[in-house]
């Protein structure tokens, strides 16, 4: 094992004096390098950005799925194929296995009857609305959640490194600033008062150099002369100020790096707008899909009631008096300030708060007003008031 010791101290004297420099900073006893008025709002408006897409990202997931641990258990499946390199499967949504049930319930219970047919035609519309819906799911992923995913998993990790360097790059930078300081009020002090052991700062460490030549020349600098404590303070003082022209170029060039990664952040909101129209497209289309089919299972369903109900009551409609049969449709269109009397034939649940709902062999009142669809008419009974269609009652004379 190739293990480098030099290096490992080195490393661990670098950390400790990052460290000890930011707890000064926290403590308000060392002075901190500021970034640039600029640099600092791209930095607050990266940080947003990642906030709330992040929130964003994790509610658009839990509309999709909102069960957590079907959700779960999908993600640790995406998880799987993607490392096998493998298209992930479509899912059966809910809907879909609904409808599945209702249709296999059909067969079981006879198409033939009311009960199975109509299983059969409330199956069949879940199944489409299944359908839809995973349609929606997909398209979802893809153009919303996959880009959003893609800048916290990608670019915000790439942005996140270059950030902590730079931070890492103005520690040093201030760590030599703190450097050269105490060197030049070192040097100064030994300018004033002779005396080594008295103007040495309490807190002053010789460099790594310094140390080595007073071990290979046998110094002692309570021996040593003015002029040679002097000289060797003095090129303490270079070699701190070298090293902070070095730490500053690279803290500059680390913050250029960094500058350029935040202003790509622009670009980041074009395209997660791009990505937003493209959701807010596949919702409206989901559910304009939805609701025309939720209206064509509503005729479906009032057409099977209406054939329905009159083959069903056949048996006693034969000891029932017989209907008139020259009743026509254009009889009940009434003038606006009539009123007549009008049979139920069948029982009739209203659909919204306009509509009135009946019940079969109830008399009511109905008339119809100026502008009325013709296949309606107003109807009354006690206290309510409501449309009623036309082809559920018998005029009475």
């Amino acid at each position: 094992m190739d293990f480098n010791v030099k290096k490992l101290a080195s490393d661990a004297g670098v950390f400790f004096g990052r460290a000890v420099q930011f707890t000064e900073e926290k403590l308000g006893q060392a002075e901190k390098t500021e970034l640039d008025t600029h640099l600092e709002n791209l930095i607050t408006r990266a940080d947003n950005t990642k906030n709330w897409t992040e929130k964003i990202f994790r509610q658009t997931e839990v509309l999709l799925q909102p069960n957590p641990i079907d959700h779960t258990g999908a993600r640790i499946e995406e998880f799987f194929y993607e490392k096998l390199d493998k298209k992930v499967p479509s899912r059966v949504t809910n809907g879909e296995l609904l409808g599945q049930y209702m249709l296999e319930a059909s067969r079981d219970f006879g198409p033939e009857t009311p009960y199975g047919s109509t299983l059969s035609t409330v199956g069949e519309y879940q199944r489409r609305l299944g359908g839809a819906e995973r349609e929606f799911l997909l398209t979802s992923s893809m153009n919303f959640l996959t880009p959003l995913r893609n800048f916290l998993e990608g670019d915000w990790k790439t942005i996140t490194k270059e950030k902590r360097l730079l931070e890492n790059r103005r520690l040093d930078l201030d760590i030599c600033k703190a450097r050269v300081k105490k060197s030049k009020q070192a040097e100064a002090k030994a300018a004033t008062a002779p005396d080594f052991q008295e103007t040495r700062p309490r807190n002053y460490v010789l460099s790594a150099s310094a140390s080595a030549l007073q071990s290979k020349e046998g110094w002692d600098f309570a021996d040593s002369s003015v002029s040679e404590i002097e000289k060797l303070l003095s090129e303490e003082v270079d070699k701190a100020e070298h090293e902070l022209r070095v730490a500053q170029t690279e803290f500059d060039r680390q913050a250029e790096v960094t500058r350029l990664l935040l202003e790509g952040i622009s670009s980041t909101h074009l395209n997660h707008l791009r990505c937003l129209h493209e959701f807010a497209e596949a919702q409206a289309k989901y559910y304009a899909q939805c609701h025309q089919f939720m209206l064509e299972l509503q005729k479906e369903l009032n057409g099977t009631s209406a054939t329905a109900a009159p083959s069903s009551s056949a048996a006693s409609a034969s000891a029932a008096p017989p209907r008139p049969d020259s009743v026509a449709i254009e009889d009940m269109i009434l003038p606006a300030t009539g009123t007549r009397k009008a049979r139920v034939l069948y029982d009739y649940d209203a659909h919204d708060s306009s509509e009135l709902s009946l019940l079969a062999d109830e008399v009511i009142t109905v008339y119809t007003v100026p502008g009325m669809d013709p296949d309606w008419l107003v109807g009354e009974k006690g206290n309510q008031k409501g449309k009623v269609p036309v082809t559920y009652l018998e005029l009475l004379s």
